[in-house]
């Protein structure tokens, strides 16, 4: 709007000048050529009549001499490019700011108990899409209009002001605000937490951070929680390396003696071509498989003919000793007898957290990255192949992708994958969507920041809530389910229409781990949920 006005201002200044200069010189043409005299006023108001094409009164029947006829045929040019070029420096923009949706400046209605998410970036969706499950209400303070119009017209509730601001805190009613979330970038978020306090100190604020060295700065700031899922990936990533060579299944998700694990089958493994009821993996190993992602896809209860490939991860529940079976089993023969090299491509946050898992662990590790530096293997870009084969990625055990760029990720996934074929190959993504790419690229695990960022920053808000997972592919959840009471799990379809599968049942002190379609719920059971994020949000809606 700022520019807008600025061409207003020109165009006025313009306009008033062509105006003068018009009736002077048509005062002075009249008297030089015509010998018939105007005043100053009347021939302001012949250029007046003539720039609005409204006519030149009776002044064209005084008009004799060629000079004249010439003067204003020139000036009715100018004068119609003068009108035409209004259009668009005046009447459009005021036209499209009187039809355009203005995004509101400011909260309105009786908020309160809300949730204030300082701003938009490509890790809040994951955040939104778990408030508005649960039916928590938020405002998102977003100060970039495009971006603010785009949520807006996307259905979120959203307030356009800066949230560095206390004015654009308060625009957002952050006093009566149950929490503030804010991931922006680590001094942003401490500049919006010192903003935040400022208004409110008993107001719960949530920060994300990238790197956890700042972490003591938020603290500072007033943060109540700093929350940091860029080393969660990375340590998840890493654990999934150790876990292929140790079978240290640290990760899985602890439900009593119940263990609920992703499971990848490697490249080189005997199970890789068979179906599932071809592999008998029930019976070897006496695990319930109760999903499987196949190509970045997740099924629930996979089909007995379902193709195993290297890169399934499927998800399985069972003892401990029953899960190491299964990782034995998945393991490739050179992987069971021996660690290898891992090899870590992008020396971020996230590559550090790998690299520093890995050594701790003793396991050998070369690592890659565009910018030298101490810790810096080899010096290159992840794309090129010649800087893959210094690395040594023909004779590679395992290879992390820990890079910022979905798009370079990808590429990197296809180079990597023609070098080295049977390598298994891990990643991190930033967008949930560009997961199924990474596993039609030829990744076998890939993990999305915006889905662990969302998961982490929802479960600090909602502590009545209780996530299981937070760093796997599925969310498992603890959750009551009061429109199940009476039924049992085959009566009202859950794993149908959720996608979900029901893992166990606390019931009173004890655990119900043997679920079937023929379980019945009680009054007062928790239910032990696993499914993607979109099938537990629909289990929430439909029986939580």
């Amino acid at each position: 709007m700022d520019t807008w006005k600025r061409r207003v201002v020109l165009y006025a200044v313009f306009l008033g000048v062509m105006l003068t200069f018009t009736a002077v010189a048509y005062q002075w043409g009249m008297s030089a050529f015509e010998d018939d005299p105007r005043t100053l006023i009347e021939s302001f108001q012949f250029a007046i009549e003539m720039f609005t094409t409204t006519g030149f009164g009776g002044d064209s029947s005084s008009w004799q001499s060629q000079q004249m006829h010439a003067f204003v045929a020139v000036m009715d040019l100018v004068g119609m490019m003068l009108l035409i070029g209004a259009l668009p420096v005046v009447a459009t923009p005021l036209l499209e700011s009187a039809f355009a949706t203005s995004v509101p400046r400011s909260l309105e209605g009786d908020a309160e108990g809300h949730v204030v998410v300082c701003s938009d970036t490509t890790r809040s969706d994951a955040l939104l899409d778990e408030f508005e499950s649960e039916a928590v209400p938020y405002v998102v303070v977003e100060p970039d209009p495009e971006r603010a119009l785009a949520l807006y017209e996307a259905g979120h509730t959203v307030i356009r002001a800066d949230p560095e601001t206390t004015d654009g805190l308060s625009s957002a009613r952050l006093t009566d605000a149950r929490a503030l979330v804010t991931d922006v970038s680590d001094r942003v978020d401490a500049s919006i937490v010192l903003a935040a306090k400022e208004l409110s100190t008993d107001v719960r604020a949530i920060s994300v951070v990238e790197d956890p060295s700042r972490e003591r700065y938020h603290r500072l700031a007033g943060a109540d929680e700093v929350l940091s899922p860029r080393s969660l990936l990375g340590e998840s990533l890493a654990s999934k390396v150790t876990t292929a060579v140790r079978t240290d299944l640290d990760e899985a998700v602890a439900v009593g003696d119940l263990r609920i694990a992703e499971v990848s089958i490697h490249h080189g493994s005997g199970l890789a071509g068979s179906t599932l009821a071809g592999s008998r993996i029930g019976e070897r190993t006496g695990v319930d498989v109760i999903g499987a992602w196949f190509n970045g896809a997740f099924e629930a209860a996979p089909p007995p003919d379902a193709t195993l490939s290297a890169g399934t991860v499927l998800l399985v529940s069972g003892t401990e000793g029953q899960v190491e079976r299964l990782v034995d089993l998945t393991n490739s023969a050179a992987r069971r007898f021996g660690a290898g090299e891992t090899l870590v491509v992008g020396y971020g946050q996230v590559g550090k957290t790998v690299v520093n898992a890995l050594e701790a662990a003793d396991l050998p590790v070369t690592v890659v990255d565009r910018d030298g530096g101490e810790a810096i293997d080899v010096v290159g870009d992840a794309t090129d192949p010649e800087t893959l084969r210094e690395a040594g990625v023909a004779n590679a055990r395992t290879v992390v992708l820990a890079l910022p760029d979905d798009t370079t990720a990808e590429f990197s996934t296809l180079v990597v994958r023609d070098l080295a074929p049977n390598v298994e190959l891990l990643a991190r993504v930033e967008d949930p969507e560009s997961v199924p790419k990474m596993h039609r690229a030829g990744a076998d695990y890939v993990l999305s920041l915006s889905t662990v960022t969302g998961r982490m920053s929802a479960s600090a808000v909602l502590t009545d809530r209780d996530v299981l997972s937070l760093d796997t592919h599925v969310e498992v959840v603890k959750s009551e389910a009061p429109a199940l009471n009476g039924r049992t799990i085959g009566q009202a379809a859950v794993r149908e229409t959720t996608g979900c599968t029901v893992i166990a049942v606390e019931r009173g002190d004890g655990l119900v781990t043997d679920v079937g379609p023929e379980t019945r719920i009680e009054r007062g059971d928790e239910l032990v949920v696993a499914g993607t994020d979109e099938g537990v949000r629909a289990f929430e809606r439909a029986f939580a």
